[in-house]
């Protein structure tokens, strides 16, 4: 089975602390990692050839959080960061992970603006990275980024944002 990693139509999310409406339920399907619904992830590779491995959420590892389970990608929340899949040799979809980023409050994350690249966690004070955000709060009951001081990202679906300040642009 191979695995396919395809970004979700929403924008990015949290973690360390958890949303109510975040997690999702666990809609069967099969992959071949063996993580549950919060777990977090190690998600890289391309979105032909990801990579997939368990990480502790908040680690350095990890860059993504497990929110639900499904049979088909197309049945993770709209507003998922990412969506890990895997396919049969006949390309019939096997199961799939709906992943949001593993945001810790007050720690910071890399951010790539689409392509190929996966969110990072980074060392807040690293000059060298761009794109980087730092997570300050997390909003439950918005859907508008207005509610945050500097800006966020905005999960409509499930209710909640997260609210971020720039470290540096991209």
């Amino acid at each position: 089975m191979d695995g396919t990693a395809t970004a979700a139509g929403g924008t990015t999310t949290t973690t360390a602390t958890t949303a109510a409406n975040q997690v999702g339920t666990d809609g069967g399907g099969d992959v071949d990692i063996d993580v549950e619904i919060g777990e977090c992830v190690r998600l890289g590779g391309t979105m032909d050839a990801a990579t997939i491995s368990e990480a502790s959420c908040g680690s350095a590892d990890s860059n993504y959080r497990v929110i639900a389970k499904a049979e088909k990608n197309a049945q993770c929340p709209s507003d998922a960061d990412q969506v890990y899949y895997e396919e049969s040799a006949l390309g019939r979809e096997l199961g799939a992970l709906c992943l949001d980023i593993d945001w810790v409050i007050g720690g910071c994350m890399s951010v790539p603006d689409g392509g190929d690249d996966e969110p990072q966690r980074v060392d807040c004070a690293d000059t060298h990275v761009p794109g980087v955000e730092r997570a300050v709060d997390l909003i439950e009951g918005a859907t508008d980024v207005e509610q945050c001081t500097e800006g966020g990202f905005v999960y409509s679906e499930r209710e909640f944002v997260v609210c971020t300040e720039q470290v540096r642009p991209l």
